[in-house]
């Protein structure tokens, strides 16, 4: 099992009891299941989830409010790109006139 998810099921199960989610208690958890994890990774899901409503999140995760947005933005910047068509120059090549002379002079 990674790290990370070792972390994000602590983070889950103390989530479920209504618990704080700490990293203090993150590491306890993972230490409890026998799986080596960084101390980095303890603090930084602690911060990030901080305040955070971790059931609202999971609970939002396929909502229609959250993707469309920037779907939209991406298909209207898109859309706009789509019309504009590039017109290519056509390069004048240099004749030999041009420079004064010729292939057969």
């Amino acid at each position: 099992m990674s790290a990370e998810l070792a972390v994000v099921y602590a983070a889950l199960i103390l989530e479920d009891d209504n618990v704080e989610i700490t990293a203090d208690k993150l590491q306890t958890l993972v230490a409890a299941a026998g799986i080596e994890v960084e101390p980095i990774w303890f603090s930084l899901y602690a911060k990030a989830l901080a305040g955070q409503d971790l059931k609202a999140l999971l609970m939002n995760v396929g909502a229609p409010g959250s993707g469309p947005a920037v779907s939209a933005g991406g298909a209207a910047a898109g859309s706009s790109d789509a019309p504009a068509v590039e017109e290519k120059e056509e390069e004048k090549e240099e004749s030999d006139d041009d420079m004064g002379f010729g292939l057969f002079d």
